[in-house]
């Protein structure tokens, strides 16, 4: 069978890209493991903030807000700092006081019960909200399906080769035949570029530990999600009085497995015990995931200027979750050469274009 399109990667990207696409294209999802969103869709800890990523992110963040409401659940997020940080402070209120979000000033004492005496800053992002990252994913993997999308597992690409206008794909799963090959592969985006003869782009996978917590007291069920405005820690409330807990954690690696460090799980403990006044009763859970972002750390959307038929849909970075519903229209656009739908439509595409680089 010949396919219009084969999306290599079965994660949030590549799934909800097929899901998009499928009624309107023969399209073919390949995922090397398994079992789809096994790696950075399937580890992720996601909420829906515009501000994370900041001002580059943010258009895809808020465009994808209506199209994520039946899997959010509110939240609000949390800025908080020292004194020292005040300028870290008004630095996001600038960079985010013509876009429509919502920030205010606030006292982070009044959200955050057993907060130490030094955290005296604080913005509230109200609009934050939690994905239900799980239910989101099946929900595109079940779209995709319903719209005729084959999903072939275990079906790593070994090598792809382009003759006239069709693709030929050596997969652990088979042979496939297709006349675009997208790209969605995650931290593996530039292997796969590799081996279908396209120069890599220099993307960079990173891991990103979280634990999650018991703690005494425990996580209040209404504290919101409370991030760092120097970057060092996040955390959000779990059931149960849980907390789930980051040391916004960035160590360079090359596409693997991830798993999480000692040291890293040490270093979150550590921070949280400085913004808190809560005893860590125990470590339930430890965990890793990949972050895999551009050098300019925005997403890549578009085909390739050298290698017709190649397009690039990869370097998400940590927000592929919350911008999935965007990404999936911008690259349905330029996939099938059709008007924007209206919910992107005053986003600038070429803002995300492989041609930047």
């Amino acid at each position: 069978m010949m396919y219009d399109v084969a999306i290599v990667g079965a994660g949030m990207a590549g799934a909800s890209l097929a899901a998009a696409i499928g009624p309107s294209a023969r399209v073919v999802l390949l995922e090397a493991e398994s079992a789809p969103g096994y790696h950075a869709t399937g580890r992720s800890a996601a909420f829906w903030s515009e501000t994370y990523g900041g001002p580059g992110i943010q258009p895809l963040t808020t465009a994808s807000g209506p199209l994520l409401e039946a899997y959010l659940t509110p939240l609000g997020s949390l800025h908080i700092g020292r004194a020292e940080d005040a300028a870290k402070a008004e630095a996001v209120l600038r960079a985010f006081a013509d876009t429509g979000v919502a920030l205010e000033r606030v006292d982070p004492a009044a959200f955050v019960p057993g907060l130490r005496d030094a955290w005296t800053i604080g913005v509230l992002e109200p609009s934050c909200a939690y994905i239900d990252v799980g239910a989101l994913h099946a929900a595109e993997i079940a779209r995709a399906r319903h719209a005729g999308v084959e999903i072939r597992t275990d079906a790593a690409l070994r090598v792809a080769s382009r003759a006239g206008d069709v693709w030929t794909i050596e997969t652990a799963a088979g042979t496939v035949r297709s006349r675009i090959l997208v790209d969605a592969a995650g931290a593996w985006a530039d292997i796969v570029a590799a081996r279908a003869g396209v120069r890599p782009l220099g993307l960079q996978a990173y891991r990103r530990t979280m634990v999650q917590l018991r703690t005494d007291p425990g996580a209040p069920a209404d504290l919101p999600h409370v991030v760092d405005l120097s970057g060092g820690f996040y955390f959000k409330p779990e059931p149960g009085g849980r907390l789930w807990l980051t040391p916004h954690d960035e160590t360079e690696t090359d596409p693997c497995d991830a798993a999480p460090e000692d040291i890293d799980v040490a270093i979150a403990i550590d921070r949280l015990e400085g913004v808190v006044d809560w005893r860590v009763d125990a470590v339930e859970r430890r965990w890793a995931g990949l972050r895999t972002f551009a050098a300019d750390r925005l997403p890549v959307y578009g085909f390739d200027a050298a290698t017709p038929g190649f397009f690039w849909y990869a370097g998400q970075g940590g927000f592929g979750i919350q911008t999935a519903p965007a990404g999936a229209l911008i690259a349905a656009a330029l996939l099938l050469g059709t008007a924007a739908d209206p919910a992107v439509a005053g986003i600038d595409f070429a803002r995300y274009s492989p041609n930047r680089f």
